[in-house]
């Protein structure tokens, strides 16, 4: 199996777990506040995909969300969010997904963000393009062509500790709405990048993002011929906890708006 496909049977194993619960309710434990939320599916998603890796790829390290690093040798890092958007699924709604992102030598080199309530799943391997599959239907994404910030859809998200932290993300959401045709707040970061790759948004940023956030959804948007960057524009790094994502043309102009 290439590094692709392995990364798409682990997605495969997690949203299986996942799509059992889809569509209803679920009793949350509270990690560190009552809106950072897991679930009983978080963790048994998450020993699926461990699972897979075991039995393909032994020798990798892993970070994942829940049971954090597991060591390995070579270089090679799977990043991974068993369940990205958990308070959306505990609540029944289904804008959920997995998050699988191989890291070779500290570069993205596969990644798959898997919606499986949704029948969306999006993929791409360094330089081969990103793609997304639905049902027996695949398309190649590309990002909007949009130039103007006025005429933009954005997305971002709020950091778990927004009630007690100054640095909440607020400000900006409220600049960012006055300037934009609009900001969306869909609660799952993965998915939020799908959307930038496939077009659908024209920029999305977070601060507290976490590596298995980012790792996947990153190379989508440059394989669609988006650009990554952190806040303030510099080079991107999945363990550098901020992410600023655009389909190229408006990324200045973000950059500065969110300065």
């Amino acid at each position: 199996m290439t590094d692709l496909e392995v990364a798409q049977a682990v997605a495969a194993a997690s949203g299986a777990v996942l799509l059992e619960g889809a569509f209803r309710g679920h009793p949350s434990d509270e990690k560190a506040t009552n809106i950072d939320l897991v679930t009983e599916f978080d963790r048994r998603a998450e020993k699926a995909a461990i699972d897979v890796l075991g039995a393909t790829r032994p020798k990798d390290a892993v970070l994942a969300e829940e049971s954090g690093s597991h060591q390995g040798a070579g270089g090679r890092r799977w990043i991974i969010d068993p369940l990205d958007g958990t308070t959306n699924f505990s609540h029944g709604l289904p804008f959920f997904c997995v998050s699988v992102g191989l890291e070779v030598d500290g570069q993205i080199e596969a990644g798959v963000v898997h919606a499986p309530a949704l029948g969306w799943t999006f993929y791409a391997a360094r330089g081969q393009g990103a793609f997304r599959k639905v049902g027996d239907v695949t398309t190649r994404l590309e990002v909007s062509r949009t130039d103007d910030l006025r005429r933009c859809l954005l997305a971002t998200g709020f950091p778990y500790d927004r009630a007690q932290s100054p640095d909440n993300n607020f400000q900006r959401f409220m600049k960012l709405e006055l300037i934009a045709q609009g900001v969306r707040r869909a609660g799952a970061a993965a998915l939020d990048l799908s959307l930038v790759a496939a077009g659908w948004f024209d920029g999305y940023w977070e601060k507290k993002v976490k590596p298995w956030d980012v790792a996947a959804g990153s190379l989508l948007v440059t394989e669609a011929g988006g650009r990554m960057s952190s806040l303030d524009g510099g080079p991107f790094s999945v363990d550098a906890f901020e992410v600023v994502a655009t389909n190229g043309h408006i990324h200045k102009a973000l950059v500065d708006a969110l300065a």
